[in-house]
């Protein structure tokens, strides 16, 4: 198995605000007008883009949201654990290559949920891709404030303290 390091670097990937590695691979010429779009979004849109993500095992994706459905794809590592917050409780997603354990190798976060991630427990990192349409655009990242997600999730102390700053 590759170590994190050979693809940070064989693959150039920068230091991600959230947590973790990333470069974006992919942004769709064309964008879709902001008449298009819901009210959330400020202005136009690539119809999507599309990064490589890596976490290592010492590293945590922090609890964020954004404005677009996301997909997570798994290419290579140890399974990552996707927790995203609902109002009926956490969901932890399971993004990996062992099917016979529960992984899969796509997981999809609706727009506007507050979701972060870690490597499994006694795994060295995971690298994934990730898709989002509409196109990401910093201006629809919301980074989770830890006093305001403990009041809006009652019940979720253990995570959300693990997942924000």
């Amino acid at each position: 198995m590759r170590s994190a390091e050979y693809w940070v670097t064989h693959l150039k990937l920068l230091p991600h605000p959230e947590g973790g590695f990333y470069k974006e691979t992919y942004r769709s010429a064309e964008e879709i007008p902001p008449s298009a779009l819901p009210n959330c979004f400020g202005g136009p849109r690539n119809f999507s883009t599309a990064i490589y993500f890596l976490l290592r095992a010492t590293d945590k994706s922090l609890f964020h949201r954004i404005k677009s459905d996301e997909t997570w794809h798994y290419h290579a590592g140890d399974t990552l654990q996707i927790y995203v917050l609902t109002g009926t409780g956490l969901i932890i997603h399971r993004l990996g290559s062992h099917a016979d354990l529960g992984d899969t190798l796509q997981v999809t976060i609706p727009a506007n949920h507050w979701f972060g991630a870690l490597v499994s427990q006694n795994g060295q990192y995971t690298l994934s891709g990730c898709t989002v349409a509409p196109g990401f655009d910093f201006q629809d990242f919301e980074l989770g404030i830890r006093e305001n997600l403990l009041r809006e999730f009652p019940g979720q102390e253990e995570i959300i303290k693990r997942l924000t700053p």
